[in-house]
C-alpha cells in the first residue's frame, strides 16, 4: 500500500455501528492487552481481515489452517454485530426458492447437513412446521414475484405451492439422511399433534432444518480453531481499522486510544452491513450495501412453549413476511421483521415491532395471550444485504459475492452479503481468492473438519452416557452433561477446574459456577461485561441478568482482569444501561427462577 495519502478522518472510527452513549466505552489508560501486543509488536502479515462476524472469523480460520500469516481485527467484540442477532437457525432457506436462488439453497442445505456433523454440539436437527390455510393460494402470484421481485399485494402461500417447494428442498439434501424428509398432514392430524394451533388451518407441512442454540459460542469455537494453529494466526477484539496512512492501515486499540500502522499483502473487508463505512474510512468509498433490520423477542411463557410441541412454527404473516415462533433454552423466541435500516444507527427492537410479534402469535395460537411482562430479552440487527433499489426486502438476495478493489497497490476484497448457514463455504471461497492473490495452494479442506467442541462429540445416547460417566468424579453426571451441552467436548477444560477445587455455583445464576466464569474471562478475550453476558454466556438471553447478577459477575471479572472499584462500578452501570435501552430488560424484577433445560 504505497503512496496513499493520509485519510483526514484517520483518527475517527470507521465502524460507526455502535455509536450510542450507553454502549460506547470511554478509552482508559491501561496495560496493553496481550492480543493487541502480539499484533502491534509485529505490525505486518500476509492478510488482514477487518471484521470479526462469523464470515470474517470463518475466513480467518480457513487461512490460518493453510499456514497463512493472518490477522483478524474487530472494533467491538467478536461476533457482536449482525452475527449476534441471528434467528439461531442453520437453514437452507426454503423461501429463497421463490426468488430463484437455487444455487444458494442447494449450498445452504448442503452446509446445514455438514454442520450437523462437524458442529453437533451446537447445530442439531430442528423439526419445523408450517400452518397452511388454503390449497391453491399464491400459485399464480408466485411466478410473477419470481420474475419481477416486486412485492405486489401479499398473497398467502397455499398447500400446492408449499408442496412444490418442499419437494425441491428435499432434493437438495442427498447425503443419506442428515435430516428426515418433509411430510404433509390434513387439518385433523395437524390439530392432534398441535392442538393449540389456529383451528382454521387446512394442512400443515413439517420439514427439518437445524437449530443453532448458541451462535456466539459456535463463532468463538471457529475463532479458537484458527488461533490455535500457531503464532502466525493473531486475532484481537476492540481493535479497529480507523484509516489509511501512506503504505499502512492505521489500527487503534479502542481501550487505550493507542494507534499504530499495520501493513498486509491482502486486505479482506468482512465488515458485514458496515462494509461501505469501512471502505470509506480507508479512503475508498463504495456503495455495495443495503441491509435490512431484523428483530426478535424472547418470552418466558410456559404455555406458549408447550403449545409449540418442541418444534419451530414457521409461517407467512398476512403482510407477506416470513415469521417464526421458536422454542429455545426453555424460552420462546419470536421473530423476525424485515425493515429498511441505517447502519450508522443502533438497531433496536421497537414497540411497534413488539406489537407486530404479538399479532402474529395470536394469528397462529389464537387462544394464548402474550404481553410485555413476559418478554425477558429483545435484540435486533442489520442483515448484510446488498443494495436493492426498489426490490422488496424479502426478495433481496441472501447470496454473497466478493468485490475486488485496490488500496495503493494492495488488493482489498470486500464481502457483500452472506448468512450464518453458509459461513464455512463462504470462508473457503474468500480464502481461495486470497490464496490466489498470494500465489499459494490450499493444503487443508474444511469440508468435513470438526469445529471446536464438535470434535469427538458423542452423538448417540449411549456414547453420551459413556462420555459423561467417565468424567463424573468431582462433578455430578448432571453437571458434566450440562457442561457438555454448553461447550461440547471443550467442556473438558471446565471439568478439569472442578478436579482442582470444589465448584462454587453463582448465587444469582446457579447453573454457572464462579470457576467457569473466571475461566471464560481469562481465556476468551473478555474485555467488558457485555462480552460475558451477551456473547460468552446465555445469561441475558434467558432473562437472568438481574442487577444482583451483574454485580456478582462483575466482581469475578474484576478479579481476573484487575479492575479497580471505580472501573467495576462503571462496568455494572454501563451493562445495566445497555440491557435496559438496547434489550428491554427489566433489571428491577426479582431474579427469575432458572428454567429447566436452560444451557
Amino acid at each position: 500500500m504505497r503512496g496513499h495519502e493520509r485519510n483526514p478522518n484517520a483518527d475517527v472510527p470507521i465502524d460507526r455501528r455502535k455509536e450510542h452513549t450507553v454502549v460506547r466505552p470511554t478509552p482508559r489508560p491501561s496495560e496493553r492487552r496481550a492480543t493487541v501486543s502480539a499484533i502491534a509488536e509485529r505490525p505486518n502479515a500476509q492478510v488482514l481481515v477487518i471484521g470479526a462476524g462469523i464470515n470474517g472469523i470463518a475466513t480467518f480460520r480457513d487461512l490460518a489452517l493453510q499456514g497463512i500469516d493472518v490477522v483478524l481485527v474487530e472494533r467491538d467484540d467478536f461476533v457482536s454485530g449482525a452475527s449476534s442477532a441471528s434467528s439461531h437457525m442453520i437453514h437452507g432457506g426454503v423461501r429463497y426458492l421463490e426468488n430463484g436462488e437455487f444455487r444458494l439453497v442447494r449450498e445452504s442445505v448442503q452446509e446445514r447437513n455438514r454442520l450437523i456433523k462437524t458442529a453437533p454440539h451446537y447445530v442439531k436437527p430442528l423439526r419445523t412446521t408450517i400452518p397452511i390455510y388454503s390449497t391453491f393460494s399464491g400459485i399464480l402470484s408466485a411466478p410473477l414475484r419470481f420474475l419481477t421481485h416486486k412485492a405486489g399485494k401479499p398473497t398467502e402461500r397455499g398447500a400446492a405451492l408449499i408442496k412444490v417447494g418442499m419437494v425441491l428442498y428435499d432434493s437438495f439434501s442427498r447425503d443419506g439422511g442428515s435430516v428426515p424428509r418433509h411430510r404433509f398432514l390434513g387439518r385433523t392430524r395437524s390439530l392432534e399433534e398441535l392442538p393449540r394451533l389456529n383451528a382454521g388451518l387446512k394442512y400443515t407441512a413439517t420439514y427439518y432444518d437445524a437449530s443453532m442454540h448458541d451462535p456466539e459460542r459456535l463463532a468463538l469455537d471457529v475463532l479458537r480453531d484458527g488461533v490455535e494453529t500457531g503464532p502466525t494466526a493473531r486475532a484481537a477484539n476492540r481493535l479497529s481499522a480507523v484509516g489509511a496512512d501512506g503504505g499502512s492501515i492505521v489500527l487503534r486499540d479502542e481501550e487505550t486510544g493507542e494507534t499504530f500502522p499495520f501493513t498486509a499483502d491482502v486486505v479482506v473487508n468482512a465488515s458485514g452491513p458496515w462494509t461501505d463505512l469501512t471502505n470509506a474510512g480507508l479512503g475508498k468509498p463504495t456503495s455495495y450495501m443495503g441491509g435490512t433490520k431484523g428483530s426478535h423477542i424472547v418470552l418466558d411463557h410456559p404455555e406458549l412453549l408447550e403449545a409449540t410441541g418442541g418444534r419451530e412454527i414457521f409461517f407467512e404473516h398476512e403482510d407477506g413476511r416470513i415469521v417464526l415462533i421458536y422454542p429455545l433454552k426453555g424460552m420462546v423466541m419470536v421473530g423476525t421483521t424485515d425493515l429498511e435500516a441505517d447502519p450508522t444507527k443502533p438497531a433496536v427492537c421497537t414497540e411497534e415491532e413488539v406489537d407486530y410479534f404479538f399479532d402474529l402469535v395470536k394469528h397462529v395460537f389464537p387462544d394464548i395471550a402474550v404481553d410485555r411482562s413476559q418478554i425477558v430479552y429483545r435484540f435486533s440487527g442489520i442483515r448484510p444485504l446488498p443494495g436493492h433499489g426498489d426490490t422488496a426486502p424479502g426478495f433481496v438476495s441472501r447470496d454473497y459475492r466478493i468485490v475486488e478493489g485496490d488500496l495503493a497497490g494492495t488488493p482489498v476484497l470486500s464481502l457483500v452479503g452472506g448468512k450464518w448457514t453458509t459461513f464455512r463455504a463462504l470462508g473457503e471461497h474468500l480464502a481461495n481468492e486470497v490464496l490466489g492473490k498470494l500465489g499459494r495452494e490450499r493444503t487443508v479442506s474444511t469440508t468435513s473438519l470438526p469445529i471446536g467442541g464438535g470434535r469427538d462429540y458423542p452423538t448417540t445416547p449411549a456414547a453420551r452416557r459413556v462420555w459423561v460417566s467417565s468424567r463424573a468424579d468431582a462433578l455430578s453426571t448432571e453437571r458434566v452433561d450440562e457442561l457438555l451441552e454448553r461447550y461440547g467436548t471443550r467442556a473438558d477444560a471446565f471439568i478439569a477446574l472442578a478436579d482442582e477445587a470444589d465448584e462454587q455455583p453463582l448465587e444469582t445464576v446457579p447453573s454457572y459456577s464462579r470457576e467457569e466464569i473466571a475461566h471464560i474471562v481469562r481465556t476468551e478475550q473478555v474485555v467488558h461485561l457485555d462480552d460475558l453476558l451477551l456473547r460468552r454466556t446465555s445469561i441475558a438471553f434467558t432473562g437472568r441478568a438481574s442487577r444482583a447478577a451483574l454485580h456478582e459477575l462483575a466482581e469475578i471479572t474484576a478479579g481476573v482482569l484487575g479492575w479497580d472499584e471505580t472501573t467495576t462500578d462503571a462496568e455494572v452501570e454501563r451493562m445495566a444501561a445497555l440491557l435496559v435501552e438496547r434489550h428491554g430488560v427489566d433489571l428491577d424484577a426479582s431474579t427469575r427462577k432458572e428454567t429447566n433445560g436452560v444451557r
